[in-house]
C-alpha cells in the first residue's frame, strides 16, 4: 500500500438484475432469450443461478464516470431486450410476486451442483444483489478491510436496502433478500480473521468438509475475492438505479481506502463487540433507514441520520481524494430526505399494486421506450 494505491485505488461494481413479466411482476424465464437477441450482451452479460436473473459488470474503474457509462449503458439495452420478451429488467433485491414457486436453475454444471447441495434451501433463493469491489495491496490488507468495515456494516444495509415485498405481501422488513440469503450454509459477516493466511486455511477448511463446494462459493456479505485483488463487499440488494449503486459504491471504496491508510499509518481500530455485528446487520434489514442503526463498535443505537453523517465523516478524507465527496455527500443528504430504495418501492406498491411496481423499475432502469 502507499501513496499511489490510495490516489488510484480502483473498484468496480457487480449488478444483478431480475426479469419479471412485463403483465404480472412474477419471474419470468428470459436470461438466455435476452442474451441471444443482442451480441453486445454475449460479452457483458452473465446468467445466474435462475434463468430468470442477469448479471453485469463494470470495468475495472478508477473514476466514477467510468461506472456510470458502463451501467447505464447495459441497462439500457438489456432493458430493450427484456422489454421485446415481454419481461422488465428490474433492480430490485427479490420478484414482488411469484417467489412461492421454484425457480428454474440456469443450464450450468456448477449452477446444478449448488442447487443438488442446498436441496429446498435453493429452491427459492431469487436473491438479486449490487456487489462491490474495492482493490486490495494484499490479502492481509484484505482482511484489514474486512475487520474495518463491519462497524459500517448495518448502515450500508440500511442505505441500500431493497427488497420489502414478497409474495405481494410486505413484509415488514426493508431488506428481506438478506433475511432469505441467511439460508446458505455461510451467511452473514464474516468473523474476524489475523492474516490473509488464516482467511485461506478457513476457506479452504470449508471446502475439505463440503461446507462449501468450492472457494467461489463464499456467500459471506463480505469477502476476499478469489479471482481478483479486491475485498468484495456482498451485502447491498439490487439497486433500482444506476447511479444509486455507483454512489453506493464510491462509499465503500471511501471507507476502505480510510481504512487501510489507518493502518497503513499504525492508528488503532475501533474493534466491533464480538457477536454484534450480525445482530445489528439483522437489525438493519429489518428497519433500513425508517429507525434507528446499532453501531456495532459502541454497542449502541443512533438515529440513523446522525450514522450516515457518521460514516460520510470517516470516508471524507478518501473520498476528496478520489473527487467523489460531494456526489456522496449529495447521495446520503437524499436517502436522509426521501428515504431508502425500499420506502420507495413500499409507496409505489401501496398506491399501485404490482402494477406500479413495474413502473418503478422501468423508470428507474434507463430502459429504452419504442
Amino acid at each position: 500500500m502507499g501513496t499511489a494505491e490510495t490516489e488510484t485505488r480502483s473498484f468496480g461494481v457487480e449488478e444483478e438484475f431480475l426479469l419479471l413479466d412485463a403483465e404480472t411482476g412474477a419471474p419470468i424465464d428470459r436470461a438466455a432469450q435476452i442474451v441471444e437477441r443482442r451480441p453486445e450482451l454475449r460479452r457483458e452479460a452473465d446468467r445466474e443461478f435462475f434463468s430468470s436473473q442477469l448479471e453485469t459488470a463494470s470495468p475495472v474503474c478508477t473514476e466514477a464516470r467510468q461506472a456510470d457509462e458502463a451501467l447505464r449503458s447495459f441497462r439500457s439495452i438489456a432493458g430493450a431486450a427484456a422489454a421485446d420478451v415481454g419481461a422488465v429488467l428490474a433492480g430490485t433485491g427479490l420478484p414482488p410476486v411469484g417467489g412461492e414457486h421454484e425457480g428454474s436453475v440456469t443450464p450450468k454444471a456448477r449452477y446444478r451442483e449448488i442447487r443438488s447441495e442446498l436441496r429446498a434451501a435453493a429452491a427459492h433463493q431469487y436473491v438479486t444483489g449490487t456487489h462491490v469491489h474495492v482493490s486490495v495491496p494484499s490479502r492481509d490488507a484484505g482482511v484489514a478491510a474486512l475487520r474495518g468495515l463491519a462497524r459500517w456494516a448495518p448502515a450500508l444495509l440500511a442505505i441500500s436496502a431493497n427488497s420489502p415485498i414478497w409474495c405481494g405481501e410486505e413484509t415488514g422488513l426493508a431488506s428481506w433478500r438478506h433475511i432469505k440469503s441467511m439460508a446458505w450454509p455461510l451467511a452473514g459477516y464474516p468473523p474476524e480473521f489475523s492474516s490473509g493466511a488464516e482467511y485461506e486455511r478457513t476457506v479452504a477448511s470449508l471446502v475439505d468438509t463440503g461446507i462449501l463446494i468450492d472457494p467461489g462459493i463464499v456467500t459471506w456479505v463480505a469477502r476476499l475475492s478469489e479471482r481478483f485483488p479486491t475485498i468484495e463487499l456482498r451485502i447491498a440488494d439490487a439497486q433500482l438505479e444506476p447511479e444509486g449503486a455507483v454512489s453506493f459504491a464510491l462509499l465503500v471504496r471511501g471507507l476502505v481506502d480510510r481504512i487501510l491508510d489507518d493502518a497503513e499509518h499504525g492508528r488503532e481500530e475501533e474493534r466491533v463487540t464480538p457477536g454484534l455485528v450480525n445482530g445489528a446487520i439483522w437489525m438493519a434489514a429489518r428497519d433500513g433507514l425508517s429507525s434507528a442503526i446499532i453501531d456495532p463498535v459502541r454497542g449502541t443505537a443512533h438515529p440513523a441520520a446522525a450514522v450516515l453523517d457518521e460514516m460520510f465523516g470517516f470516508a471524507e478524507r478518501s473520498l476528496e481524494r478520489f473527487g467523489d465527496a460531494q456526489r456522496v455527500e449529495q447521495y446520503l443528504g437524499d436517502l436522509r430526505t426521501f428515504g431508502g430504495p425500499a420506502q420507495r418501492q413500499l409507496a409505489s406498491f401501496r398506491e399501485g399494486g404490482v402494477s406500479g411496481l413495474l413502473d418503478l423499475y422501468r423508470a428507474s432502469g434507463v430502459q429504452e421506450r419504442r
